[in-house]
């Protein structure tokens, strides 16, 4: 039966007049247990055939890189610092603080190649509010990206001139409720 059912041609002109443009969400909350929420949604959109990223720069401990990608489906590539630690401090040492500027470095060569139509940034305000990302990049990143593009962030304490950009907001909070 599937081998019956026709595809209709898309019509190339009419994409041209609505072009969609890229939003800019951020995900913020006090704790750091919500990450399961971004994740669900990067699954959900590159299970419909749109390629995603997620980008986890504090996080480590599996010698990944972004030289060796986790692809989890056909659309979505997971990448982390080349660490042995979870990075919590901004005390880092010369190998993990050069680790985490090939990885934001990477990140942003390949949100400007346009390669990928989501980009999720995960703890992208704690490396900033640590020293180690400096938030003028990240507002010029979000700026020059490709107008199609998509980008997540998330972290704690966001700092306000990326939620003077953000699209969208949304604040995890804990409920009280059992």
């Amino acid at each position: 039966m599937v081998a019956q059912l026709e595809n209709p041609a898309l019509n190339s002109t009419c994409s041209s007049l609505y072009p969609v443009e890229g939003l800019v969400q951020v995900f913020t909350c006090s704790h750091r247990s919500f990450f399961t929420n971004v994740m669900a949604q990067a699954l959900r959109i590159a299970g419909q055939g749109t390629p995603v990223l997620v980008v986890q720069f504090l996080k480590g401990g599996i010698n990944q890189g972004h030289q060796h990608p986790t692809r989890l489906g056909q659309h979505l590539d997971w990448i982390r610092c080349d660490l042995p630690r979870y990075i919590d401090t901004p005390q880092l040492g010369e190998t993990e603080n050069q680790s985490l500027c090939q990885l934001w470095q990477h990140t942003q060569q390949v949100v400007l190649e346009g390669k990928y139509s989501l980009v999720v940034l995960d703890e992208l305000s704690l490396a900033i509010n640590f020293g180690l990302i400096a938030l003028e990049e990240v507002l010029a990143l979000l700026d020059q990206r490709p107008s199609h593009v998509d980008i997540i962030l998330t972290g704690p304490e966001m700092p306000q001139p990326l939620l003077d950009v953000a699209d969208q907001i949304t604040q995890v909070r804990r409920s009280d409720r059992p």
